[in-house]
C-alpha cells in the first residue's frame, strides 16, 4: 500500500497528521507494508530566509488577534503536539523559507534510502518545533543531514546550488492540480483522500477502507494554508 502526503515542515498540523499516521500504520502491525511519500508544500513560498521575529508578534499580526489572544491559540495549538507525544514549543519557532529543507529532503529521497529519508524528514519537523532553529539556514541543514548520515560534500554541493528546485515546483504544482489548497494532504493507494490531520483511530479506519477499495472519504481534519490553519472549519 502506498500513501502520498503534501506537507510543509513549518505546518503544526503536517507535523502532528504525520505522527498521526505513523502510530496508526504501527497499530495495525503494517509498518514493513505501507510505503509513505512526503511531497513538497510550502505554506509561504515568499517567506524570508532570514528570521523576521517571534511567532506571536506574526500569529497577531496575520489573524488581527491580540498578543494574549496569539498566546493563547498558540499554546492550544503546541498542547495538541504535546498530546500526540511530541515536544512541541510552538512559541519558539523561527519562522524562515522552507524551501532549502524541501530540496534536502530531495536528496535523500533519490538515495532511495527510505529510512534515511523517514529519519530526515522527522528531524526537520523536529528541528523546527522543538529546537528553535531555522530551516532555511545551510548551516542548520548541513549539520541535520550529517548527523543523519549523509554525505556533507554532497549536502554541500546541494545548498550551493538549485538542484532538485524544479522536483520541488513539480510537487507543488501537482498539488495545484489536484485541488490541493491546505496541508497535511494525504492520498492512501492513489484513491482514498484525507485533508487534514485526523486521530489515530480515524487514520486507522482509513487505512483499513483504502485496504478495502471503500471511496468513502473521512471528515476532514487540521489543516494549514497559505492563509493560516483551521481546525475543521475553525481558525487555529
Amino acid at each position: 500500500m502506498n500513501i502520498t502526503y503534501w506537507s510543509d515542515y513549518a505546518c503544526p498540523y503536517c507535523y502532528i497528521g504525520e505522527t498521526y499516521l505513523k502510530k496508526a500504520i504501527h497499530n495495525l502491525g503494517m509498518d514493513n507494508e505501507i510505503l509513505v511519500d512526503m511531497k513538497a508544500f510550502e505554506l509561504d513560498p515568499g517567506a524570508s530566509k532570514e528570521y523576521t521575529g517571534p511567532t506571536v508578534d506574526r500569529f497577531a499580526k496575520k489573524y488581527g488577534l491580540s498578543l494574549q489572544g496569539a498566546r493563547k491559540r498558540i499554546d492550544g495549538i503546541s498542547q495538541m503536539g504535546r498530546d500526540a507525544g511530541l515536544d512541541f514549543r510552538y512559541a519558539e519557532t523561527r519562522y524562515t523559507n522552507t524551501f532549502d529543507a524541501h530540496r534536502l529532503t530531495r536528496l535523500a529521497r533519490q538515495s532511495g534510502d527510505r529510512d534515511l529519508t523517514d529519519r530526515l524528514s522527522e528531524r526537520l519537523y523536529r528541528a523546527y518545533f522543538s529546537e528553535g532553529l531555522e530551516l532555511s539556514s545551510h548551516d542548520v541543514l548541513l549539520r541535520i543531514a550529517a548527523e543523519e548520515g549523509m554525505d556533507r560534500e554532497k549536502v554541500q554541493r546541494l545548498l550551493d546550488s538549485d538542484q532538485f528546485a524544479m522536483d520541488v515546483r513539480l510537487d507543488e504544482r501537482e498539488a495545484e492540480r489536484c485541488g490541493v489548497h491546505c496541508v497535511p494532504y494525504f492520498v492512501l493507494n492513489g484513491r482514498l483522500a484525507i485533508p487534514g490531520a485526523m486521530p489515530v483511530e480515524s487514520m486507522e479506519e482509513a487505512i483499513r477502507e483504502a485496504l478495502e477499495d471503500d471511496h468513502q472519504t473521512p471528515k476532514e481534519g487540521m489543516t494549514c494554508g497559505p492563509d493560516g490553519c483551521r481546525i475543521a472549519d475553525h481558525r487555529a
